[in-house]
């Protein structure tokens, strides 16, 4: 217990550059140096996290925690991957609340936002060529980026295109039993509309500790889409953040290790203190612990079904549609003279071309707002 606790807190420190880079970091070292785990279950454990909601790395190592030593395995792999990241977040949080308006922390997230806007176009790039498999799966995307910049709720885009992506399947192979399936699918959409309807109301630790609960239960697809749910919770609907608070934190995300989603950690402190830090962590990632835990037995019987495949893959491609909306409404906020925009231009080339790992990007980009401030 005590070894997996020191190799979490271990990837947690020092897992810089996002989910996949989190994923390659825990395939070396379970795989290939300490051999806790094979090839094949090491790529079976990531496609379970990747078909249920929630931060997928993290998931990913709660899952490899669950098989060596079950339940304490589990919960000691997801706390000690999170907990580095929570206290540096927190720690930072506290600083841009004391020390936020200094020009020289502004000339650093100046650089900064347009980097992360680079960061999150490259995402939705890369998973759009293993995704979009299929012209419909490209109308789905494209249907949900319009949707998303209309206003409607990221929970309805997603709902939508599991539906969409459900029913043509189901056109195709004219299937009564799967017929009844599609109805389900559909109830469950208009249930996560209901929940995704909440209204407003003053600020409280609990209203916060649920809204996270809320998002950390149906982001799908990956971390970044979470800003699309942040986005339409906390600006949107109870007006407790401002875009630049979110982009400043999706930032804040990016240059530290660890899960995208503290994130949450950030957006916590600045509502409720030290205390709102807590409760935003706890809320945003305690529905990975559970779902890893439930869905075991299930993911089998789930890579068999084909009409769960399909209504994955819509979700997947509506999803992407949000990520790509996200990018373009932060950018608005980010991007707002000739330096914000080369500087989004020439980490878009250093992604896509060379793939330089995004925490140096960061870096980079925060050196450089630093100078020009």
């Amino acid at each position: 217990m005590s070894e997996l606790a020191l190799v979490f807190l271990k990837l947690g420190t020092i897992a810089f550059g996002g989910p996949a880079a989190h994923i390659a970091m825990m395939q070396d070292e379970f795989v290939r140096k300490r051999r806790w785990i094979s090839e094949q279950d090491f790529l079976d454990r990531l496609a379970a996290a990747n078909l249920i909601p929630g931060p997928s790395s993290t998931e990913l190592g709660i899952f490899l925690g669950f098989s060596k030593r079950r339940w304490p395995g589990l919960l000691i792999a997801g706390c000690c991957f999170i907990l580095p990241a929570a206290i540096l977040v927190t720690a930072i949080a506290a600083a841009y609340v004391r020390f936020g308006t200094m020009p020289q922390v502004n000339g650093i997230l100046y650089g900064i936002k347009p980097a992360v806007i680079a960061i999150v176009l490259q995402a939705v790039w890369n998973l759009s060529r293993a995704a979009v498999k299929t012209r419909l799966l490209a109308a789905i995307g494209a249907v949900a980026l319009a949707l998303s910049l209309y206003g409607l709720s990221p929970l309805i885009v997603l709902a939508l295109s599991a539906f969409v992506s459900a029913g043509w399947w189901s056109a195709a192979n004219r299937k009564s039993r799967e017929l009844s399936s599609l109805a389900m699918v559909k109830r469950a959409g208009i249930m996560a509309a209901m929940v995704g309807s909440i209204a407003a109301v003053p600020v409280s630790l609990l209203r916060l500790f649920l809204s996270f609960l809320k998002i950390g239960s149906v982001v799908f697809g990956s971390g970044y889409v979470l800003l699309a749910f942040l986005r339409t919770e906390f600006i949107s609907r109870l007006h407790w953040l401002t875009e630049k608070q979110l982009i400043d934190a999706v930032a804040v995300g990016q240059f530290t290790p660890g899960p995208v989603f503290t994130t949450a950690t950030f957006i916590g402190y600045l509502i409720g203190g030290a205390r709102g830090a807590v409760v935003a962590t706890i809320g945003i990632f305690l529905p990975g612990f559970l779902f890893v835990a439930l869905s075991g037995p299930l993911i089998p019987r789930i890579r068999r079904s084909r009409l769960a495949s399909a209504i994955l893959d819509g979700v997947v491609a509506g999803s992407l549609g949000l990520m790509a909306a996200v990018a373009w409404q932060l950018g608005r906020a980010a991007v707002v003279d000739a330096p914000t925009l080369a500087i989004l231009a020439v980490s878009l080339f250093l992604l896509l071309r060379y793939h330089i790992n995004s925490a140096w990007l960061v870096g980079g980009a925060a050196l450089i707002g630093w100078l020009i401030s």
